[in-house]
């Protein structure tokens, strides 16, 4: 997600007011924030869920609900949601 300048420090905020609310959803194992090292307004989280109807399921939660209005106003460009499959384990 990349965030107005200005916005950044709002959006981790809202992030750590609602991270665990996030972990506690049901099938989220893991729960992160990123940030890009040369790009500061450049931030991601990364999620582990279950599967994805768990996260699903997540994104038509209450905590959702919340979450993502107050976020995307945020937003210097429009965001982008990328799901991966572990497949290989060290």
């Amino acid at each position: 997600m990349t965030f107005k300048e200005d916005s950044v420090q709002t959006f981790l905020q809202l992030f750590e007011k609602y991270k665990s609310q996030i972990r506690a959803s049901e099938g989220c194992l893991d729960l992160k924030l990123i940030q890009n090292t040369n790009i500061p307004n450049e931030i991601s989280t990364l999620s582990y869920w279950e599967s994805e109807d768990y996260l699903n399921t997540y994104r038509k939660s209450l905590v959702f609900g919340r979450v993502w209005p107050l976020t995307k106003v945020l937003f210097a460009e429009k965001p982008r949601a990328i799901s991966y499959n572990i497949i290989q384990k060290t």
